[in-house]
């Protein structure tokens, strides 16, 4: 593969800019709408089981999509594939926002997903092009993962905001000026990574998708239809020999979508295992973190996202300025089974939550515990993940370590509202909403939990973001 065409130092942090926004964008766009899920409901005629596919609908194309994106981002050439992502995203967000029925806003959301689905693997393969074996590697990193919480919580704000004072549409047309300017500002702003010969696997791209989408959604749809219902087997079932079918077209085509030799690397599978308990113990508590505040504490969502601000903005300063520090005197594997550890304890924190609790005592400090793990586990764990891959397949790595993000956020989510919901045994009251909350939280706290330990067993060494030479040495021998 061609060498990145160079870019001024002095511009490099634009380009990181536009990275950044999307990351910010992605996950903006799964907390946005929240606020205008009712007048969503009231007007385009979405029953209540239905409704859970504004969100679920980005989530499974999103999820499905991402190795899709990866092997594109490789073949095409990452700017070229970041683009294109942010057309789809933007005509997405133009069919969510025109909907007049169920079945297009449905339809509108999945466009939006596979956007997202193009855009993050090119986004990563664009950082590394921009600031591999530089100094500054871990600080983009860290700008990097400080967009999600961003992002996140963001969206609480604006949904309210656009849904009060203009109307829920615009929590889709938001995004469209936000992609126009990425567009224009792209081609000047990041280097043009030059495309590989060759073609995508077409039964490894159909059995990969659908069998990551119907594994996705059956993952999703599961605390809604039972686990033990028609539907859940058959999905996951059929996600699980897709896969399996995928993995064996992977093992014989001559130019597959994911080269099943990228998982010699110790470092990268444990990574993206770091990544998926990571999703599978945070996403939960957020979710449930913000039922607590506005179901049991009574906070209206502007008051939880306000309450969400002190996390946010900890989460910021820990990976931009703590996290890079701390990696380069100590090394990623500390960081990263601290960042677990200190994870767990916030949740366990969390679970000492009552009825009749008060937000800077049962909520605040272990947040910030928690958040502060997250901040120093993440930062290494994703730059492990892409570093540990060839150069010409950071794209294949970048949608590989996001998928494991999505899939552990799938898990997590739907496994924790399984339980909670038993504990809490279908009761509205405070007492019973906050039993069941608690039991997520400590379910999150065991994972969390089992992540430090998995890391301390399969890291090795004091490995660094910027020690991908040497491992890239090691997969290519």
């Amino acid at each position: 593969m061609s060498a990145p065409t160079p870019i001024p130092a002095r511009r490099r942090w634009l380009g990181l800019a536009l990275i950044a926004a999307a990351q910010f964008v992605v996950i903006m766009d799964t907390s946005i709408i929240g606020v205008a899920l009712p007048h969503m409901q009231a007007e385009l005629g979405f029953t209540p089981e239905s409704l859970s596919w504004v969100f679920n609908a980005y989530v499974v194309a999103f999820g499905g999509l991402l190795l899709l994106g990866g092997r594109l981002s490789d073949l095409l050439g990452a700017r070229k594939v970041f683009i294109y992502g942010w057309m789809v995203l933007a005509a997405g967000s133009v069919l969510a926002g025109a909907a007049g029925n169920v079945g297009v806003e449905i339809a509108g959301r999945a466009i939006q997903g596979a956007g997202a689905a193009l855009i993050a693997p090119a986004a990563l393969s664009l950082l590394m092009a921009l600031f591999g074996g530089t100094n500054e590697l871990p600080r983009a990193f860290a700008v990097y993962g400080a967009a999600a919480p961003i992002g996140g919580t963001a969206g609480v704000f604006l949904g309210g905001v656009l849904t009060e004072y203009a109307s829920w549409p615009w929590v889709f047309y938001i995004t469209v000026p936000i992609a126009a300017l990425v567009a224009v500002l792209t081609p000047a702003a990041l280097p043009r990574v030059a495309g590989r010969r060759g073609s995508v696997d077409i039964v490894g791209a159909t059995t990969g998708t659908v069998g990551l989408a119907a594994l996705v959604y059956g993952l999703v749809r599961a605390p809604e239809a039972g686990w033990a219902a028609a539907e859940t087997l058959t999905a996951l079932a059929a996600g699980g020999f897709l896969l399996v079918v995928f993995f064996v077209a992977q093992a014989r085509s001559r130019q597959p979508l994911l080269r099943l030799g990228i998982f010699r690397a110790p470092q990268l599978g444990a990574a993206n295992l770091a990544q998926l308990l990571l999703g599978a113990a945070w996403v939960p508590m957020w979710f449930f973190l913000n039922l607590y505040l506005q179901q049991v504490l009574g906070a209206g969502a502007f008051a939880a996202g306000a309450a969400l601000l002190p996390m946010t903005v900890l989460i910021v300063l820990g990976m931009t300025l703590v996290a890079p520090r701390l990696l380069a005197k100590f090394g990623a594997k500390p960081l990263i089974v601290a960042g677990f550890l200190f994870l767990a304890a916030g949740l366990a924190w969390l679970a000492l939550a009552r009825p009749d609790g008060a937000y800077v005592v049962d909520v605040l400090p272990a947040s910030l515990v928690a958040a502060f793990g997250m901040a120093l586990a993440f930062v290494p764990s994703l730059g492990i993940a892409i570093g540990a891959a060839r150069p010409d397949e950071t794209g294949v790595a970048s949608g590989l370590v996001n998928t494991s993000y999505q899939i552990g956020s799938a898990v997590g989510l739907a496994a924790l509202t399984v339980l909670s919901s038993a504990v809490a045994a279908g009761g509205a009251n405070a007492d019973q909403l906050t039993r069941g909350y608690v039991a997520a939280f400590i379910g999150a706290a065991v994972v969390a939990a089992v992540g430090g330990v998995t890391a301390l067993a399969t890291l090795r060494g004091r490995q660094g973001v910027n020690a991908a030479d040497a491992e890239r040495e090691s997969v290519n021998a």
